[in-house]
């Protein structure tokens, strides 16, 4: 039963969730917040829903850009380089970036009558990130559900899951991960050393995935 909007940024969770919940999920949002690298991930996320025959929109957010303090986004300081759990990571935190995209895809599922909203947040994100841990996705849940006249709920069935067992996932769906993004720095490769780089990096190692990335700088 096609009951759920699923946020896809192109990115290794979300493509994931999008091919293991296929036959739930009815429209895929993405969204042009003006990072370094939607560019080169919402292209991919366009791709796997054609070819899974899923409705994709993208919906522009170029407020964050003007108001928000991050380095993932464009004008903002340098990508660090380091391990994705670093203090200095830190600094890619886009602020409440889920529970605006959340709420967005919330109005969406009630406009077109559905029940869910799905987010591929995992738990090697909720050291950095304070809108992927648990608690954040309770509070969220339970705040859709009474906001709307329908009680969308949300999904997030990989929260206390790690990267690598999302890849074992994905390898046993028969994913193809070179068709997805990870770096935040948004070049022509991924560059290998920035914290999305290396756990993209540890994930598929973890998962036994031979690994097609073209890294700029291994």
């Amino acid at each position: 039963m096609k009951d759920s909007v699923l946020i896809l940024s192109g990115g290794v969770d979300s493509t994931t969730l999008l091919y293991d919940e296929q036959d739930r999920i009815a429209l895929a949002v993405s969204f042009d917040y003006g990072s370094k690298h939607n560019a080169r991930e919402i292209p991919f996320a366009r791709l796997h829903c054609e070819r899974l025959g899923i409705k994709h929109i993208t919906i522009p957010l170029d407020f964050m850009t003007q108001y928000f303090k991050s380095s993932l986004l464009e004008g903002g300081e340098e990508i660090p380089e380091g391990h994705y759990a670093d203090e200095n990571m830190k600094s890619t935190v886009v602020p409440f970036r889920n529970g605006i995209m959340l709420s967005i895809a919330v109005g969406i599922a009630e406009s077109n009558g559905l029940k869910y909203v799905m987010m591929a947040n995992h738990g090697g994100d909720h050291t950095i990130y304070p809108d992927c841990r648990p608690e954040f996705v309770d509070a969220f849940d339970h705040a859709a559900a009474a906001g709307t006249f329908v009680n969308v709920h949300l999904r997030s069935p990989y929260t206390n899951i790690t990267k690598g067992d999302i890849a074992r996932r994905g390898k046993a769906l028969g994913i193809d991960y070179s068709e997805t993004w990870s770096c935040y720095k948004g070049g022509e490769h991924h560059c290998g050393r920035c914290g999305t780089c290396v756990e993209r990096r540890e994930a598929f190692a973890e998962a036994g995935i031979d690994d097609q990335t073209v890294y700029d700088l291994l």
